[in-house]
């Protein structure tokens, strides 16, 4: 794989993390930083996530690759910015949600040099220091549209994700945003409503940490997630996510019901059903 000079625009968790494996495996030549927060520019070029910070413009000159990893909302003014600006760069973005992204470059005459993906990967941590070292080997990204996509283009964009260990999934766009509400958005919304639902009944906070056990702090991890990144997400896909809340209440609403009137053998029920999905989740 011919090594490219790479634009990472947004060196957070995502784009620091992509930028470490980039590194290692030897398929950048040259890693040019776009960082609008002026300390996250400065830290990446501290903790060498990047060889250098450019002006997005500059950086597009000076690039054959331009990589978007920031929040959703922006991502959709910026990738048709972008697209009027390339000539025959490839854009690949790693946003959570896809629909609507992908809708707004739909009849973009350079359509063909961007592929939509989204890496199944994420802490609840932000920033260029909270970056991981291998954090895509073996973990999924969904390739969205693929043949709305240039041939050269997507099968660079492969070639990446599979140089850094990833096991690539092709899906359109809609079914992405309704399957990434299951799997992603909602655990995010209750870990949210959850530590609320705590910090609202329990006034002494200290008396949280010194109780709490592993399974509250797994539970709650995803409450400490970026709000400027999981606002957009919700935005744009708020009927997947709405649905899918929607039967989470309806579960909540029958561990409710079976504990106001005491119907301990259904209650057992819809535990021993829940405990099915370790047949999926091994």
């Amino acid at each position: 794989m011919e090594r490219k000079r790479i634009s990472i625009v947004g060196v957070g968790l995502i784009g620091g993390s992509l930028a470490l494996q980039l590194h290692e495996k030897k398929i950048s030549s040259r890693l040019i930083g776009v960082e609008a927060n002026e300390f996250h520019a400065q830290k990446a070029l501290e903790l060498e996530l990047v060889d250098e910070i450019l002006p997005l413009d500059e950086a597009i000159n000076n690039s054959d690759i331009i990589i978007l990893a920031i929040p959703v909302d922006k991502m959709v003014i910026l990738l048709p910015e972008i697209l009027n600006k390339v000539s025959n760069q490839v854009v690949i973005d790693l946003g959570s949600t896809k629909s609507q992204l992908v809708k707004s470059v739909k009849n973009h005459p350079k359509r063909g040099r961007y592929v939509a993906a989204h890496p199944m990967w994420g802490t609840e941590y932000s920033g260029p220091e909270a970056a991981v070292k291998g954090a895509f080997e073996k973990v999924a990204v969904v390739i969205c549209n693929a043949t709305d996509s240039d041939k050269d283009a997507l099968e660079w964009a492969k070639n990446m994700f599979g140089k850094i260990g990833m096991r690539m999934l092709d899906m359109d766009a809609d079914n992405h945003d309704l399957h990434a509400a299951y799997v992603s958005h909602i655990a995010h919304i209750t870990s949210f409503a959850l530590a609320n639902t705590v910090l609202e009944k329990e006034k002494e906070e200290e008396a949280i940490f010194e109780m709490a056990s592993a399974g509250f702090e797994s539970t709650v991890r995803l409450a400490k997630s970026n709000p400027s990144m999981w606002v957009p997400i919700f935005m744009q896909n708020k009927e997947n996510v709405l649905d899918v809340l929607n039967e989470h209440i309806t579960q909540l609403r029958k561990f409710k019901s079976c504990l106001e009137k005491e119907n301990y053998s259904y209650l057992l029920e819809l535990i021993e059903d829940a405990n099915k999905i370790r047949g999926i989740l091994k």
